[in-house]
């Protein structure tokens, strides 16, 4: 349950970072306006205050680890959001770093 639970986070992080730049980014760059950019600031707080959630209590470790979720789910936010289609390279090091999350997140350890 709790690998489930920290997964559900990682999830719920990527979407408020990436949606959270995304809107910043189309409110300055494609010159939607403030609002678009408050909005994009305000889930960008909410991003940082998820990863506070996770079970485990190593703010490096869980940084590392949704790093490599932000990777995948910035090339899956490009494909859906603006039509961008990821090479097998794009896939293969995304799934590179899926696989360092677990690693990171998931393999037991002596504690």
């Amino acid at each position: 349950m709790l690998i489930a639970r920290s997964i559900a986070l990682f999830l719920l992080a990527a979407l408020l970072e990436i949606g959270g730049a995304w809107l910043v980014w189309q409110g300055a760059r494609e010159h939607r306006g403030w609002a678009w950019i408050g909005a994009g600031i305000v889930a960008l707080g909410a991003y940082g205050f998820v990863a506070t959630l996770q079970p485990d209590a190593h703010f490096g470790r869980i940084l590392a680890a949704y790093g490599g979720v932000f990777v995948a789910g910035s090339l899956a936010w490009g494909m859906v959001a603006d039509g961008y289609r990821p090479d097998r390279y794009d896939v293969l090091g995304a799934l590179v770093c899926l696989i360092g999350v677990a690693i990171i997140m998931y393999v037991p350890r002596n504690r």
